[in-house]
């Protein structure tokens, strides 16, 4: 353990494709003289949570400094446990803090982690591949949005959006809408679909790969998870709904379903990539189930009137 009672701010160097490496001067400097903080560097995948597991009982927050992955690393070590985290986005696209202050000028530096309050946010639970079990702070995607995020990973060339719609065209190329038996547990009733489907997301926030307004109602703490389910539709089509998804226009669709659900259970026929948080889970098949967890983890922010919600 490196200093009991202090915020630890866990620097990945590889987020932003390894251009956070730049940053790590910029962050050292910003906390100075602080006897209250500590900065430690990861050294490879995996490596975010494994600090935060083992650091966790003697901080007060553990600080991901990097993208949505190292929040999702850190978050899956801590969830449901109590503990204080918070964000420093260095990442590529940073869904999650542009969600947290949706509406609010987002902070710059380091001094809302310090003078701020704290969101309660709910997590994604999610079962597969027979005994795992991870969760997501703001999104997951199987299928289209799971090819996606694997594509944007294998691109070091690009990045951003630039990175999202490169990877986008690329996936369309070859894809086909995939067979799926998808359950919805609404809050009074329950839905049940056993089709093809181009598109199929559950997420807690409402943006995802830095524009695209998938779940254009969804809010971080309201105990529930907002689905976004395109039905089949031919692959040049898609083209059209791409402009509705940056807008949030497409809930609407006749071909979309879109509602909030305290749970989601899909089985896969055949294999395929599934993503949290942009996090890459490849060759999944059989059952997943999702699960909400309401305020699952704590979140510091500077959101004055979210203060220990």
């Amino acid at each position: 353990m490196i200093n009991p009672s202090r915020y630890l701010f866990i620097f990945n160097p590889a987020a932003d494709k390894g251009r956070a490496v730049r940053r790590a001067g910029w962050l050292q400097s910003l906390l100075g003289e602080r006897k209250d903080s500590a900065m430690v560097t990861t050294n490879y995948a995996g490596h975010a949570g494994e600090i935060a597991r083992s650091e966790m009982q003697g901080s007060s927050a553990l600080i991901a400094c990097g993208g949505d992955g190292t929040l999702h690393e850190v978050v899956n070590a801590v969830a449901e446990k109590g503990v204080t985290v918070g964000m420093v986005p260095i990442g590529s696209a940073n869904d999650f803090f542009r969600n947290l202050y949706a509406g609010s000028l987002p902070p710059s530096g380091i001094n809302h982690l310090f003078d701020g309050g704290v969101k309660r946010v709910d997590l994604g639970s999610v079962s597969f591949g027979g005994d795992r079990q991870r969760y997501f702070i703001n999104s997951l995607g199987v299928g289209l949005t799971g090819r996606i995020a694997k594509s944007v990973k294998g691109t070091q060339w690009l990045k951003g959006e630039l990175a999202y719609v490169y990877a986008l065209l690329s996936v369309l190329m070859g894809y086909q809408s995939i067979k799926m038996r998808i359950t919805i547990t609404l809050a009074d009733s329950v839905v049940e679909l056993d089709e093809p489907v181009f598109a199929f997301s559950v997420l807690n926030g409402k943006v995802e790969g830095g524009k695209f307004r998938i779940a254009p109602h969804a809010e971080l703490s309201d105990g529930l998870l907002d689905v976004c389910i395109l039905k089949a539709i031919p692959k040049y089509a898609f083209f059209w709904y791409v402009l509705k998804y940056l807008q949030g226009t497409h809930i609407t669709d006749r071909r979309v379903l879109y509602c909030k659900a305290r749970a989601v259970e899909l089985t896969l026929e055949n294999a395929d990539v599934m993503h949290m948080d942009g996090e890459v889970y490849d060759n999944i098949n059989g059952k997943i189930a999702i699960s909400v967890v309401p305020k699952g983890v704590p979140v510091l922010c500077n959101l004055r009137h979210d203060a220990d919600l």
